[in-house]
């Protein structure tokens, strides 16, 4: 069997009050589409279907069409966009993609999913896919009770099948039903066609409802669910907010089943595609973005913000440590108080201190960089130590320069090292020195002004209260 998946995501979303498309809003650290495209191959891979996904797509269209190619369709994913220019309705949007799409007459089956709903997940398209075919229906869609029900069309049971009345068109006694329609739908192609033709838009909206494919006495089913937050739609920032919320609920517990300590996980947040090991504990206040990987045994502290970074195993953020686009090594120590940016490759068992920065730079393993710091553009070799202070220079006003320092060194508190510099292995540059010339391996530098010292001359100096 075949299914046609379609993805409806031609709304404009005036309430989000956004300058993009309302699909490509972020929720959980990516655009509310990829939820339910992720989710659709999902289904089709464990239900073993062969399948096609379309999304209809309207508003500012140009640029969500660019977003779906490169993220989807040139990493491999059968995906179709098909353009609905005027806004007229789900059923005008199904009418597009069946003239658009050479292919949708030929599925066996339809899928339909609102481009807007971050929580549907594979088990709520499997239930109704299983649903469907145990009960030989020609089509099913999902609902949910609502306490209010306000906005949503109301599921109004028959003796047999169903109908959806639109909140527009309903009167006061259907609109106390409580039963509502989530908007996803599972339809045989066949009946979809039949019925797309007889839809008018003789309703208050003027629009072309899908919903009227549902009637009474058809073999059609509303399948009630018991979660009705996994069905929310993204209309506007409450909502975003809203669905924003779950999602981090939902992967945070996702986490601990999987063995990850949170010590309070209501002050945390963890973007949708970021990972976490077993055996990690996450401390209070902590911000994992992006599609960061945290490894096992890791202790990531109060305070920590990480965006798309790598902490190998054993490795340890320590409070207030900052890290973006970064690779922390296995057994390495951050923090406190650390900012790592983008090409920052901290090696194993390497340690960066508090108020140290590091910037699109290689520290091999072993390396010591305990405070008050910044290298950048930089290679460090195994187990040298950076005393307090140090810094490369690696500015010259138009360009950037690189430092290399080899293995074993140790550089003395408050240097600098004026790029582009070479500094071998096994030196020993004295403190207070600004090297600005190569040294060869196992060299000793120091660069100082002399010290004079005029003896009982600090009395002109110093000064005593009351002067």
């Amino acid at each position: 069997m075949s299914i046609g998946i379609v993805i409806l995501a031609g709304g404009r979303g005036e309430r989000m009050r956004m300058d993009i498309p309302k699909p490509m809003v972020s929720v959980g650290g990516k655009p509310l589409i990829d939820f339910p495209i992720n989710e659709a191959l999902l289904f089709l891979n464990k239900n073993n279907l062969k399948g096609g996904i379309t999304s209809v797509t309207g508003y500012l269209h140009e640029m969500l069409d660019e977003y779906l190619k490169e993220n989807f369709i040139e990493n491999g994913v059968e995906m179709d966009l098909v353009l609905q220019r005027e806004q007229l309705g789900t059923a005008h949007a199904i009418q597009m993609y069946v003239e658009q799409n050479k292919n949708a007459a030929d599925y066996d089956y339809t899928l339909i999913l609102c481009g807007d709903t971050p929580l549907i997940r594979e088990r709520h398209l499997s239930k109704l896919w299983n649903i469907l075919n145990q009960e030989k229906l020609d089509a099913v869609a999902a609902s949910f009770l609502e306490d209010d029900p306000s906005g949503y069309g109301r599921i109004v049971e028959g003796d047999s099948g169903f109908h959806i009345v639109e909140e527009k068109d309903a009167d006061e006694e259907i609109r106390k039903i409580s039963e509502v329609n989530s908007g996803l739908y599972i339809v045989k192609t066949d009946f979809l066609l039949d019925n797309l033709r007889e839809i008018d838009s003789d309703n208050k909206a003027g629009e072309f409802y899908l919903t009227d494919i549902f009637k009474d006495n058809r073999r059609v089913q509303a399948v009630l669910f018991d979660d009705p937050e996994s069905f929310m739609g993204v209309n506007d920032v409450k909502q975003l907010e809203e669905a924003g919320l779950f999602l981090n609920f939902e992967k945070i517990d996702l986490l601990r089943n999987e063995g990850v300590r949170f010590i309070d996980s209501t002050t945390c947040y963890v973007d949708w595609d970021c990972s976490i090991g077993p055996d990690s504990v996450i401390h209070p206040n902590v911000i994992i973005r992006g599609r960061s990987r945290v490894d096992k045994n890791v202790v990531v502290e109060s305070g920590c913000i990480l965006t798309n970074s790598i902490v190998e195993e054993g490795g340890q953020l320590r409070p207030y440590s900052v890290l973006e686009e970064a690779h922390v090594g296995k057994n390495a120590m951050i923090g406190p108080f650390a900012r790592l940016r983008p090409g920052a490759d901290i090696g194993q068992e390497s340690k960066v201190g508090n108020f140290v920065e590091i910037k699109k730079a290689v520290l091999d393993k072993g390396v010591k960089v305990s405070h008050l710091s910044y290298i950048g553009d930089a290679h460090i070799g195994e187990n040298t130590n950076l005393g307090c202070g140090f810094i490369t220079c690696n500015y010259d006003g138009a360009n950037k320069n690189f430092t290399d320092i080899g293995e074993n060194c140790f550089i003395g508190s408050d240097s600098q090292m004026i790029a582009p510099l070479k500094i071998e292995d096994d030196c020993y540059v004295g403190s207070g020195s600004t090297i600005n010339k190569d040294l060869p391996k196992g060299s000793f530098a120091v660069s100082r002004s002399k010290q004079v010292t005029y003896k009982g001359m600090a009395r002109k100096f110093l000064k005593k209260k009351g002067q």
